[in-house]
């Protein structure tokens, strides 16, 4: 940009001035003005804080996602416990990831004492060495502004970070690194078929990312047909109405920066950020 707007001084110079007195505004300012703007990715204080919400509204059914800290019930998918403000789960391995991260900042805590329960847990759906308890203790924990930013550095370091930087590596907008991020906070990004990257690469037969000269637009229906693909092979995760009523409305509507008003629906229910 600033190579174009040089040559568009010099040239001009050469021109009299009272020809450019009522001249329209300057459209290297104003493709200034929208490059900066497609620059704000979704690790954007504002743009993260649309992003907590909307997927508060599908895994919680509400938009105040800071009032999941505490949030844990067991919801018969194959995961045991799921639990926070992202749903670490404790047969996935993040909820154990996320308790030793907890327990390195403060030693001691009342979570710690399961830590050799969640790791003869991980990768199954046993509450074995957490009940009766846990569910007491982790809301108690939830308490402490420790697992608080705990729960928000594994959030960011597992989940958010990895999500938005895939996405501005393949060229996508706010938007885009939304629909990554709510697939990763789902399907995680394991080896598996249904994996975050394995979605990535289903969708790469399909269709190409802006990066590899795609459009946007058609890169990300790609995307989402292989994330529907992906929900459907599970049963507990067959409603896909967090994509069909809430991430392609946004994409019919052009909304590639995510930008508010939103409206959608998950499960039936409305919501709305002015």
């Amino acid at each position: 940009m600033l190579a174009a707007g040089a040559l568009l001084g010099s040239a001009l110079l050469a021109v009299p001035v009272a020809a450019h007195a009522t001249a329209a505004p300057d459209p290297a300012a104003r493709s200034a003005a929208t490059v900066a703007a497609a620059a704000a990715g979704l690790d954007d204080p504002a743009k993260k804080e649309i992003a907590m919400k909307i997927v508060s509204s599908a895994e919680n059914s509400s938009l105040d996602w800071k009032a999941q800290y505490k949030y844990i019930e067991d919801i018969g998918d194959g995961r045991g416990y799921t639990a926070g403000i992202i749903g670490f789960c404790s047969g996935t391995g993040d909820m154990l990831d996320l308790v030793e991260y907890y327990t390195r900042v403060k030693p001691g805590n009342v979570l710690a004492k399961y830590l050799p329960a969640l790791r003869n847990v991980d990768g199954s759906d046993s509450h074995a060495g957490l009940d009766p308890n846990f569910t007491r203790d982790w809301a108690k924990a939830a308490r402490d502004a420790e697992f608080r930013k705990a729960q928000d550095h594994e959030r960011d370091r597992v989940y958010f970070n990895p999500s938005v930087k895939q996405g501005k590596s393949d060229g996508v907008g706010v938007l885009g690194q939304f629909i990554y991020y709510d697939a990763i906070v789902m399907h995680g990004d394991g080896t598996d078929s249904t994996s975050f990257r394995n979605i990535r690469g289903r969708a790469l037969s399909k269709a190409r990312p802006p990066s590899q000269g795609g459009n946007e637009t058609t890169w990300l229906n790609a995307f989402l047909d292989a994330r529907v693909w992906a929900m459907k092979q599970e049963e507990a995760h067959s409603d896909t109405s967090r994509v069909d009523t809430a991430q392609r409305v946004f994409l019919r509507k052009g909304n590639l920066n995510l930008d508010p008003p939103l409206d959608w629906k998950v499960y039936g229910d409305s919501f709305r950020i002015g």
